[in-house]
């Protein structure tokens, strides 16, 4: 759940969600934030649950993902740390259409600001990990991971004005920086393990 909740990183996006829905009435915001959250959720369990098919159909193997993937987070991780915009996450000129979208919920909130890459990246691995343990019924820890990632989130975004006073945004990028450290370790260990994984399946260890 940390993980899962480090990469998609609520707080730190505090900042750019109170941007978009500037202007809008408490309903639409709220309802704005329903829809963040069910297109985080949807999205995510897809390819929780359609990992594996997805595997299969590219021939990937699990160390190959784990590894790909792991670079993928520390890219996402270094970005955070240093206080820059994730890079393929949102441009500014979507930032300036999503304005006057109504639908900021689903793109660019939900896709790809809240699911985007890293996310979808990290599910993927925690999922593979239990299915080379045989553990089905640990998917369950996953899965709770991230509705309790959305729960988190639909509380953080429904009182972001009041975060985003209290906090201030060198607050949130403090905090977006911290879980970035902590996805930068994640995503090393990710890494490793692919590694170590190759080197045994090929025989040489």
């Amino acid at each position: 759940m940390v993980t899962i909740f480090a990469i998609v990183n609520p707080v730190g996006n505090v900042p750019f969600f109170v941007s978009v829905t500037d202007g809008f009435s408490p309903e639409l915001k709220r309802r704005v934030v329903i829809k963040v959250c069910l297109v985080m959720i949807g999205v995510l369990f897809t390819f929780g649950i359609f990992g594996e098919l997805i595997f299969s159909i590219y021939k990937i193997t699990i160390p190959a993902f784990r590894v790909a993937g792991g670079a993928l987070l520390f890219i996402v991780a270094l970005a955070m740390v240093q206080g820059r915009p994730v890079s393929g996450q949102i441009t500014e000129s979507e930032a300036d259409e999503a304005v006057e979208k109504t639908m900021v919920g689903i793109v660019p909130l939900g896709i790809p600001m809240f699911a985007g890459p890293g996310s979808i990246t990290t599910v993927m691995i925690l999922i593979s990990n239990f299915q080379e343990g045989g553990a089905v019924s640990c998917y369950l820890f996953v899965f709770m991971g991230i509705l309790l990632t959305a729960g988190i989130t639909y509380i953080i975004l429904s009182r972001s004005d009041i975060i985003l006073r209290v906090m201030g945004r060198s607050g949130t990028m403090a905090f977006s920086r911290i879980m970035g450290l902590i996805l930068a370790a994640v995503a090393v260990q990710f890494m490793l393990d692919g590694a170590f994984q190759a080197i045994a399946d090929s025989g040489l260890l």
